[in-house]
């Protein structure tokens, strides 16, 4: 996880991603920061976000999104 936060911080400083369950609805995170995140994403842990796990759920908040990562790596 502190992996994941460390991305998400280079992305956004100024954000408390440990709290925060409103990066999308809030617009925090932006279309170039998802393709960043899936980058980051599939280079540090090494697996491929499907087209179909794009949806604000998996990216509203750092937890959705480790939660997405550890799913993704078990299959």
């Amino acid at each position: 996880m502190e992996e994941l936060l460390s991305i998400l911080r280079e992305l956004h400083p100024e954000v408390d991603f440990e709290t925060c369950s409103t990066l999308i609805d809030d617009k925090i995170l932006d279309s170039i920061d998802i393709v960043t995140l899936v980058a980051e994403i599939g280079s540090e842990f090494d697996v491929e976000v499907p087209a179909e796990e794009l949806t604000p759920e998996n990216f509203n908040s750092a937890k959705a999104l480790w939660e997405m990562v550890q799913r993704l790596d078990e299959e």
